[in-house]
């Protein structure tokens, strides 16, 4: 058995080096009650610690229907067209490629990622275009708005909705159907009856007054006819002052919500209307 070694000087020695070493590095380790231990990795941020800016800024896929061709361009029914056009140019996306059969952009309005589509497949078949890109994107249908033309809105008017039917619009009908019946999605309804004059008799005074006209267009007038009729120099000013609402309501919807959006276009513009 090994024993120790008695130095002259009253010191223990053991008798191999390489015990030496060995004590040597137990002497070295602190105590285990003193040993600190090593601090952990931060955690990865979760979608819930996130800025609402980087976990729920989805994107908007923004629809306007009309008719595709030079024939068409100006024309009531095609306002829907008009409406993507104000907003692509105010917002600086470009609208140069095609996808699912629609001239399609892609962009942000306040930070909020935005798709623009126009369907090229004529008014009636909309929803052959509008059903595929909803589906190629996975948008949610509550972030999908379609917008377009309305008889029964006053020339002008907007109105901002979060659901509804196909108000016997065939754009609309045909997009509800490729949806598989579901209207579960915004529309800004533009309305574009035009002013039409009417003549009151007070007192066997004839008085004229120019009224908007509210409904399906005045007299025997044919609604297909009606809708494909252009603008005049007036109705176009206040259409331009329409889109820049629309453009307004729009930025909001993205930014804040729909009722927000909705309340500013809806309520509004009824005091403009009646002033």
């Amino acid at each position: 058995m090994l024993g120790a070694v008695v130095s002259s000087a009253g010191s223990l020695r053991l008798p191999f080096p390489v015990f030496a070493s060995a004590a040597r590095r137990t002497m070295q380790q602190p105590p285990l009650s003193t040993q600190r231990p090593r601090p952990l990795s931060p955690p990865h941020a979760s979608a819930s610690s996130l800025a609402p800016s980087e976990s729920s800024r989805r994107p908007w896929l923004l629809v306007g229907l009309g008719n595709p061709g030079k024939i068409y361009q100006g024309t009531r029914h095609n306002v829907g067209f008009e409406m993507i056009d104000f907003i692509a140019e105010s917002e600086g996306i470009s609208m140069s490629t095609m996808r699912s059969r629609a001239l399609f952009g892609k962009g942000f309005i306040r930070d909020v990622p935005v798709m623009l589509a126009k369907p090229q497949t004529f008014m009636n078949a909309s929803g052959e275009s509008v059903g595929p890109i909803i589906s190629y994107f996975n948008v949610p249908l509550n972030q999908v708005l379609l917008m377009y033309d309305d008889l029964d809105l006053p020339f002008a008017k907007l109105r901002l909705l979060p659901k509804g039917g196909h108000g016997g619009h065939n754009g609309m009908r045909s997009v509800i159907n490729h949806l598989k019946g579901s209207h579960e999605f915004p529309r800004l309804r533009i309305g574009e009856l035009g002013n039409f004059q009417i003549q009151f008799t007070w007192f066997s005074k004839p008085n004229i007054h120019s009224c908007q006209g509210i409904g399906r267009p005045p007299g025997k007038m044919d609604p297909a006819s009606f809708v494909l009729r252009p603008f005049n120099k007036k109705e176009q000013e206040e259409l331009d002052f329409a889109f820049q609402r629309g453009l307004e309501a729009v930025r909001i919807l993205v930014d804040e919500g729909l009722n927000k959006g909705a309340t500013f276009v809806n309520s509004a513009q009824s005091q403009v209307l009646n002033s």
